[in-house]
């Protein structure tokens, strides 16, 4: 935030974490949780970042929304369940509040030179990805067996959403999935196929039982645009093999989490066409359950 020229207050829960954070960026924290600050009567703020652990995201923004706080941007994916996200989006209409989802990977700088690339090859004709997870790796990590149950929304999402920011809104799809893990009762691996709202055919594959990881791909009639890893960006031209890097201007991914500074700034400035709105999450949200067998 210091970055971005503003003033701020940050608002955190644990005393443990807010010396970290305190000692990383020499910013003052509010240790007790929103519940306890807003207790004090604050004035509104006109902007606020929700960036707790995915199982509080939805009970600390329905509190802010009810407070009166009538800008959020809220950490991917905003709630666990469809239940949570609806409410969100009606509790966001009737206070007359803006309300979006952090999918910072739309403000990669190789997905915004994609968007250039991909408009001047006259648009999208098919697209595909992979959402892989390592799950011998996220069964050891320290999340609760609610998020860990949910983990293709907590966590997927970001790829999916990615893919059909990029390649166009899925209009109709088909899902299967097999497989369970010890943390993730419903499905480990999966595939499906559909097509966008643009005309544009996609599929998609992921097998958390064996070895993967996420990419994207984005077809024009006149190129293949490669995200592989997602931070980079290759092309393959129709007729050749080789896929050649592109140059990015990528500087603030690199000063910054990649995507972050941008979606920040454009969140802040009032400049929200490309950030994820409440109302685009939950027409998604279904589709997710439906990829995801939940």
């Amino acid at each position: 935030m210091d970055a971005q020229k503003c003033e701020y207050r940050v608002i955190g829960r644990g005393e443990a974490s807010a010396v970290i954070f305190k000692e990383k960026t020499g910013a003052e924290v509010y240790v007790g949780g929103v519940d306890l600050f807003l207790q004090s009567k604050p004035e509104q703020p006109s902007s606020v970042i929700v960036s707790v652990n995915a199982d509080h995201l939805f009970n600390t923004s329905m509190t802010l929304l009810n407070y009166g706080v009538k800008s959020l941007l809220i950490e991917k994916p905003g709630g666990l369940e469809l239940s949570e996200i609806n409410q969100l989006h009606c509790k966001a209409e009737s206070f007359g509040a803006e309300v979006f989802i952090a999918y910072n990977r739309r403000f990669y700088s190789s997905v915004i030179k994609a968007n250039e690339l991909i408009e001047k090859d006259g648009g999208v004709t098919s697209f595909n990805f992979e959402l892989t997870e390592w799950s011998h790796i996220i069964g050891g990590l320290e999340q609760p067996k609610a998020v860990l149950s949910k983990w293709f929304i907590a966590n997927s999402t970001h790829v999916a959403d990615m893919a059909f920011f990029l390649g166009g809104k899925p209009e109709e799809i088909c899902c299967f999935t097999a497989g369970k893990l010890d943390w993730h009762k419903n499905s480990a691996i999966f595939s499906g196929a559909g097509i966008a709202t643009n005309g544009a055919l996609f599929n998609y594959a992921a097998n958390w039982e064996s070895a993967g990881r996420w990419s994207v791909e984005i077809l024009t009639k006149e190129n293949r645009y490669i995200f592989r890893p997602i931070e980079s960006l290759l092309v393959q031209k129709r007729g050749t093999i080789p896929h050649v890097s592109v140059e990015l201007d990528d500087q603030l991914d690199i000063d910054f989490k990649p995507g972050l500074y941008k979606q920040v700034e454009c969140f802040l400035s009032g400049k929200t066409q490309g950030l994820c709105s409440i109302s685009e999450h939950l027409s998604r949200f279904p589709i997710y359950e439906k990829m995801a067998n939940y």
